[in-house]
């Protein structure tokens, strides 16, 4: 007969298996509804020995969400290979992977909390570090981004597309949580085709931009999403003229 023994766990193994654990449960429900006691169990750990690895809640809290930017800053990696849409539908991919897995953990992160101590009252430091933490998963983003579009010094117009576009995607995501109404699916191509629509703004006012966005066209597919955009804006305006030639013979 066997008995099934524990093992025993390395210091930075425990530290990194309590990040996890923590990190499920709060992206799962609030951190100000989870307690250390629902940490230590799900760990299988005793609560005293949650506090040898970490001061406190709060300090776990922090952990948990450098381990969260960190992968959602991982995300926008992808190989420069292949049509720009095809490559930003598989970023977007990963991107709604990550909001759908960690819900209320992502809505925590992308607003900046909630973070309590462990009195119960709202931690500006943590508050600051956590908006850090959300500056360097844009930061992230829009160095990626700019690398798919092959440019390392964007003109003004052009800087204020991107970094509009990482901001329209936070926002989209958060929105799309409460309540799903939009299928994931189309939400992922409505964004990737969101920064053509921007950069076509953005091409009507600044030439390098112009440029920048006549060659990511030429180089799209006929089946990619941004020229499935261009064909669905040409059949908008094909269909709206006999509207308008029976208005103007009235």
């Amino acid at each position: 007969m066997t008995t099934g023994v524990r093992r025993r766990m390395g210091v930075e193994e425990r530290r990194q298996q309590l990040i996890g654990v923590a990190l499920d449960l709060f992206s799962r429900r609030s951190p100000d509804q989870v307690s250390i006691d629902e940490i230590a169990s799900a760990a299988g750990i005793s609560r005293p020995l949650v506090y040898h690895y970490f001061p406190g809640k709060l300090s776990l809290y922090e952990a948990a969400l450098q381990r969260a930017s960190d992968d959602l800053a991982a995300r926008f990696v992808e190989p420069r290979q292949g049509p720009l849409g095809a490559r930003l539908l598989r970023v977007m991919g990963r991107y709604f992977d990550f909001v759908d897995e960690h819900g209320p953990g992502f809505a925590a992160l992308m607003r900046g909390g909630p973070a309590v101590s462990a009195g119960g009252a709202c931690s500006l430091s943590t508050a600051s570090a956590t908006g850090a933490l959300v500056d360097s998963v844009r930061q992230a983003a829009y160095d990626q981004v700019l690398a798919h579009l092959g440019v390392t010094d964007p003109p003004a117009r052009l800087d204020l597309v991107v970094r509009s576009w990482i901001s329209l995607a936070e926002s989209t995501a958060l929105i799309w949580l409460d309540g799903r109404r939009i299928p994931r699916a189309e939400l992922e191509v409505q964004l990737v085709q969101d920064l053509a629509a921007l950069l076509a703004v953005g091409a009507a006012h600044d030439a390098r931009t112009a440029a920048l966005l006549s060659r990511l066209v030429e180089d799209e597919p006929a089946d990619g999403p941004f020229a499935d955009l261009v064909a669905r804006l040409i059949a908008l305006r094909a269909d709206d003229r006999p509207a308008r030639s029976g208005t103007e013979a009235g």
